[in-house]
């Protein structure tokens, strides 16, 4: 019978605290290193690639740590979704950088599991569960804080009488063929007032044309004749003709 495929892949990490435990002749990192292996080997684990931190505290932030950093872009790139490390305090000895680690990788999708007691990162002791809860709570705060710094942005503009909701209009996005339209509206050829589609043919002749280069549809320029128009400054001349040769020709 052959050997079953490995479904899970994992990057292994290593942190080694002093510098006087780095070298070859030392045996720290391989020691952490063999005890990943053989967790790995038996949970039917492979092990893609190992990433190792030298003289890095375990007090230190997780995102200070260029081996894990340099981890980080690589698991983003190979598509591997575990780490596994000899034990939690190889991660982290501080409780909070523990769970602050943890929590951001959970949230980028990574599961991180510790050799020696693969629970070690859900447990669930009064500590842990309190500085979850203060994670949580700063993490609304923050949330809430930027809401409202949005809102009052967004009032603001709407004081100032800028539109800040919703797609923009052909007004706001085309003013110089709603003006045309309405000018076209205005005038009175012989046969009596323009139908819409008689206004929305004349626009193409002049070069307003829908994003697709086909001619506005009758609702289209019903709208821009019934709704007030923005003021603007500098409005572009039509691409084809000038409003005054169109209205020449009414």
């Amino acid at each position: 019978m052959g050997k079953p495929s490995k479904f899970i892949k994992a990057f292994a990490y290593l942190r080694t605290s002093s510098a006087a435990n780095i070298g070859e002749d030392k045996d720290s990192g391989r020691r952490q290193l063999q005890a990943i292996q053989g967790f790995a080997k038996r949970a039917g684990i492979e092990l893609v690639s190992t990433y190792h931190d030298e003289a890095v505290k375990g007090s230190d932030p997780i995102d200070t740590r260029p081996g894990f950093a340099e981890m980080l872009e690589a698991l983003e790139a190979d598509g591997t979704k575990t780490i596994i490390v000899e034990t939690a305090n190889r991660f982290a000895r501080d409780l909070m950088v523990q769970e602050v680690g943890f929590a951001m990788l959970k949230a980028r999708g990574f599961d991180l599991i510790a050799a020696d007691s693969p629970t070690s990162f859900l447990d669930d002791t009064p500590t842990a569960r309190l500085i979850r809860q203060v994670l949580g709570a700063i993490s609304e705060f923050e949330k809430a804080m930027l809401v409202a710094k949005l809102k009052g942005a967004r009032d603001r503009k709407r004081r100032s009488g800028v539109k800040v909701e919703g797609r923009k209009s052909i007004g706001e996005e085309k003013p110089e063929t709603v003006e045309l339209a309405r000018k076209l509206a205005r005038a009175r050829p012989k046969g009596g007032k323009r139908t819409l589609r008689e206004i929305a043919a004349a626009l193409a002749e002049a070069g307003h044309t829908t994003k697709t280069g086909k001619p506005y549809a009758p609702t289209a320029i019903k709208l821009m004749l019934e709704r007030p128009l923005r003021p603007i400054a500098n409005a572009s001349q039509s691409p084809a003709r000038s409003i005054a040769n169109i209205l020449e020709r009414a």
